[in-house]
């Protein structure tokens, strides 16, 4: 089982990356996406697809939720945006009526008064690559929140192998 530090751990690795649009090469350019491609590699070596070129602008036009598409095909979607964790993905609708075109990775949570003997509380925060200012850890605070429409957990090692051309599948789906 992937331990939440772990992938917080690699999306920590990824602060002061400079931010490139489409990039994702730690520590010398990503974009929101690229974050959780490099994230991805860190813990399974290759990534499920290729990527695709994409504008600023992607799916606009269309209105084609890709971002969270394709985050169903590799990830495992939680219910509700409420019980992401550290080390889970959220994707925002940064428009309203817009596609979701923003990714990052929960860091931390506030923890409760009944677990005060854990130490004082740690504001929520998240990892994420934002142009202008690269891969910073930042508050999660109403603003972003409030734009929250889907989480993601990464996948257990354990349940996924590697396929041809870099695809990923469910041991229990495969074949053979």
């Amino acid at each position: 089982m992937i331990e939440h530090e772990t992938i917080v751990a690699a999306a920590r690795g990824w602060l002061g990356t400079p931010y490139h649009h489409q990039a994702s090469v730690k520590g010398v350019g990503c974009d929101c996406l690229g974050l959780i491609r490099g994230v991805w590699r860190e813990i399974y070596g290759s990534e499920p697809e290729a990527m695709p070129a994409y504008t600023r602008d992607w799916g606009n036009a269309t209105g084609s939720e890709t971002l969270i598409a394709a985050a169903c095909r590799h990830l495992v979607r939680l219910d509700d945006v409420n019980e992401a964790a550290p080390g889970d993905v959220l994707v925002f609708r940064m428009r309203d009526r817009g596609v979701a075109k923003h990714a990052g990775v929960i860091s931390a949570l506030p923890r409760f008064a009944h677990l005060e003997r854990d130490g004082p509380n740690e504001p929520a925060s998240m990892i994420h690559s934002q142009e202008g200012l690269g891969v910073v850890e930042i508050p999660l605070g109403r603003w972003w929140l409030r734009r929250a429409v889907a989480a993601f957990r990464f996948p257990d090692k354990e349940t996924f192998v590697p396929l041809l051309k870099g695809r990923v599948a469910s041991k229990a789906s495969r074949v053979g």
